[in-house]
């Protein structure tokens, strides 16, 4: 299918991180079993709740950075590379694809990344390291150097808008492609678990590659219930 293709879209999910050991969100042991998740609402209004926020990011509590990319995730740089994908979409914030060798401006963050922080109020980027000595030696809040404003990471949290640029994004690519390939998710979280369906409402071919069944398996040409490392490898060899 990757073959016959000339405009692939790759959706990635969880499952694909999970092989480079990060946890993913929702499963049993998964991250918001052993933590509550902080609301963006919560972060806005309550400096103790911001606190905590940036205790987690800067003791890697959520376990979201510091990984390495896998085969997966090699195998989908390689078919950016050699021109055959043209967008990836991920639901990750981990920046795994782009430690991969794909370029930033190829991938569309629909729930943001939480390698970087950025302000609140006008956008500037903060880089972690930047913050870190100063919350952890000083116990210091972040705030934005360029206006004051209040800083985070530039994840998307529960009760934040999305992101609506990625969302646009995100949907012209799947309405572009000719084949879209979702690699390690779940499929129920909306609105991002509905590209596949806008994607093959126009035409293009789906692939499912997900260690479980998913909702809309139903509506794939093809659905390989394994490892995403291994089965990409195969079909995208080095």
């Amino acid at each position: 299918m990757i073959e016959e293709a000339q405009r692939v879209v790759v959706f990635t999910g969880a499952g694909i991180s999970t092989e480079s050991g990060i946890p993913d969100f929702r499963s049993p042991g998964g991250v918001w079993s052993q933590m509550k998740p902080i609301y963006f609402q919560e972060f806005v209004g309550d400096p103790a709740k911001r606190r905590e926020a940036w205790r987690r990011t800067f003791t890697r509590a959520a376990g979201w950075t510091g990984a390495r990319p896998n085969a997966g995730h090699f195998a989908v740089a390689r078919l950016v590379a050699a021109g055959k994908v043209a967008t990836v979409i991920t639901q990750n914030v981990d920046n795994l694809h782009q430690d991969s060798g794909v370029p930033a401006a190829r991938v569309i963050e629909l729930h943001g990344n939480a390698s970087y922080a950025v302000c609140l109020d006008c956008a500037e980027r903060h880089e972690l390291e930047e913050l870190k000595d100063s919350f952890l030696k000083a116990g210091e809040i972040p705030y934005c150097r360029a206006c004051g404003g209040l800083v985070k990471t530039a994840t998307i949290s529960f009760g934040q808008q999305m992101p609506q640029a990625a969302m646009t994004r995100a949907e012209e690519a799947a309405l572009d492609c000719d084949l879209f390939l979702v690699l390690g998710s779940s499929l129920v979280v909306y609105p991002a678990a509905g590209f596949p369906l806008i994607a093959k409402r126009n035409g293009a071919r789906l692939a499912i590659v997900n260690r479980e069944p998913t909702e809309l398996d139903v509506y794939a040409d093809l659905v390989l219930n394994a490892e995403i490392g291994a089965v990409m490898q195969a079909a995208v060899p080095a």
